[in-house]
């Protein structure tokens, strides 16, 4: 009896010590679009590794995957969206995901390759807005912020271009697919576009005719599953990404464009 005893005790000895194996192994698998989001958090990565938080950055070139592989568990953690995307994904697509802490702010802007003002703009311009709903409102948003519409009171997030109100310059708006926004520019007067999908166009965002403020309702959070919100690798690599040095990271690389919430 009390060498089944050890035996089971040993048995039980190995599975614990397997367990802390895989838990040590474990790799946090973390979805973000390319760009400078992905910059951010791969210095988040390297710091968190040297707590033993393993992290693998894992970056998509449309925004509709990282929710859909998060969803379907083939990632641990994203952060590449704000609320009011996430929101809409979650209705539109019955995804299980919820947020967590916020994270960036990473400004909409107006680029242009014809005019360097917004006093420069002409009646009857041509403009774009992002085609998929939330960015459509926020590229609404930020047009309003230049003062080149007016929405109806209350439009909010949920803006589309049916709530212009006053629209004194005329413009023409487009809807396209966020993507291709950089490179509609050749054939439009301006338009809006996102940070990401602008530097990687190579478009400088110090010469934006405006950029997103600190008030956008636009800002980013992390989101996961809910069964995982509370797991410990990552609440600890979410601290870990809110810190002192990340934020002195994001200042110093990017001068001031991408604005942190800490």
């Amino acid at each position: 009896m009390f060498r089944k005893f050890l035996t089971i005790a040993a048995t039980i000895g190995v599975l614990l010590s397997f367990g802390q194996i895989a838990r040590a192994d474990q790799t946090l698998k973390v979805g973000v679009s390319a760009g400078p989001y992905a910059d951010i958090l791969r210095y988040a990565a390297d710091l968190a590794a040297k707590e033993g938080v393993k992290a693998k950055v894992i970056e998509f070139t449309d925004w509709t995957l990282p929710n859909e592989a998060l969803n379907a568990g083939d990632l641990d953690l994203n952060n590449f969206q704000h609320v009011p995307y996430l929101n809409n994904q979650v209705k539109t697509r019955g995804y299980d995901i919820v947020p967590l802490a916020k994270s960036i702010i990473v400004p909409f802007g107006l680029y242009s390759k014809k005019v360097t003002k917004l006093e420069d703009i002409k009646d009857g311009a041509t403009t774009a807005i992002p085609n998929d709903p939330s960015n459509g409102a926020r590229g609404l948003a930020l047009l309003q912020q230049a003062g080149l519409i007016k929405l109806k009171p209350g439009a909010g997030v949920t803006a589309t271009v049916a709530d212009i109100v006053d629209n004194p310059k005329h413009l023409k708006i487009q809807e396209l697919d966020a993507a291709q926004l950089p490179r509609a520019l050749d054939d439009l007067d301006f338009s809006v576009v996102s940070l990401n999908y602008a530097i990687n166009a190579g478009l400088d965002p110090k010469k934006a005719l405006i950029l997103e403020d600190d008030q956008t309702k636009w800002g980013l959070v992390f989101a996961a599953k809910p069964k995982n919100k509370d797991n410990p690798e990552i609440v600890r690599f979410i601290e870990i990404y809110r810190s002192e040095p990340v934020k002195a990271f994001v200042k110093q690389k990017f001068d001031g464009v991408i604005l942190t919430t800490w």
